[in-house]
């Protein structure tokens, strides 16, 4: 049994961490969110430790490591922007981490990190739990091999008027909804695809984005959405509609398995990913 601390227990993604923990057969140990709602703990790990002041949570752990007792994973579900300072964290106290989507925001935070994954010993495994739902073998099977590929990917996933006013309407802390909605997205055109070739961005908003990626065999149409209106979650892969409106509910505990199979997806796995949402983020329009 693997002991777990997670970060970022009140969001709405939180639950389906402590789910994960629980159906691998692991402990949570303890809970950090400076907001208060989680309560849901009780369901799962009722003794688990919460603390809302990061400072005292790392206190705990020094002593719990002074003691001799091991944290093995942390699983991180913070905001975007902070992911980057937990995973250190995470490695400095001895713990693999497991963090949620994106991985980072800068593709310079991915070389910080390779370099203190060979100083600690220890790892970061990135959350991309599509590439392991149900359909997107259907992806692979619609990829012409000898042609060019036309994906047409129109993602549309509904959020209320909070949105905008949260730190996820804030691109400097989320990325803007290319990161937000989008990474995971991109990180299965490079699965398939490999190194995209060129990006171009025909709309950018904090909650609707257009644009296209080429790759050497692969042209990519995105519209990604958070405006209120139907949700609509479809890959059409050379004509194909291979839709993705269902089948997420057991996806983290799939990634945590792997993970603790000793088949987690590496931080260099996300580099292109992560390389395709920092160019937007940081793309200037022409004057």
């Amino acid at each position: 049994m693997k002991n777990f601390i997670l970060i970022g227990a009140a969001g709405y993604i939180a639950p389906r961490h402590i789910q994960a923990i629980k159906d691998t057969g692991n402990n949570l140990i303890a809970i950090y969110d400076p907001h208060d709602s989680v309560g849901i703990i009780d369901r799962y790990f009722p003794e688990c430790l919460y603390f809302s002041d990061f400072d005292r949570l790392d206190r705990h752990v020094y002593s719990l490591l002074r003691q001799g007792q091991k944290i093995d994973y942390v699983s991180i579900a913070s905001p975007n922007y902070l992911h980057d300072a937990h995973c250190r964290w995470s490695l400095r106290i001895g713990a693999d981490a497991i963090c949620e989507k994106p991985l980072v925001l800068s593709e310079n935070n991915i070389d910080a990190l390779l370099d203190l994954e060979k100083e600690t010993g220890n790892r970061v495994y990135g959350l991309y739990q599509l590439r392991y739902h149900d359909n997107t073998e259907k992806i692979f099977d619609a990829i012409k091999s000898d042609s060019l590929n036309i994906v047409n990917i129109d993602y549309k996933t509904p959020r209320g008027n909070w949105y905008q006013y949260s730190w996820k309407g804030d691109r400097r802390k989320s990325g803007g909804v290319e990161t937000n909605i989008g990474c995971h997205l991109f990180d299965i055109c490079s699965y398939f695809f490999g190194e995209h070739k060129n990006i171009n961005i025909l709309e950018s908003e904090f909650n609707y984005s257009v644009g296209t990626l080429e790759f050497d065999n692969a042209k990519i149409t995105w519209t990604l959405s958070t405006k209120q209106g139907e949700p609509k979650r479809v890959f059409n892969v050379n004509g194909t509609d291979i839709s993705f409106d269902s089948g997420f509910t057991d996806l983290h505990t799939k990634v945590y398995q792997k993970i603790l199979d000793g088949q987690g997806i590496s931080i260099e796995n996300h580099r292109e990913s992560i390389k395709i949402c920092n160019y937007i983020r940081n793309f200037k329009w022409a004057e």
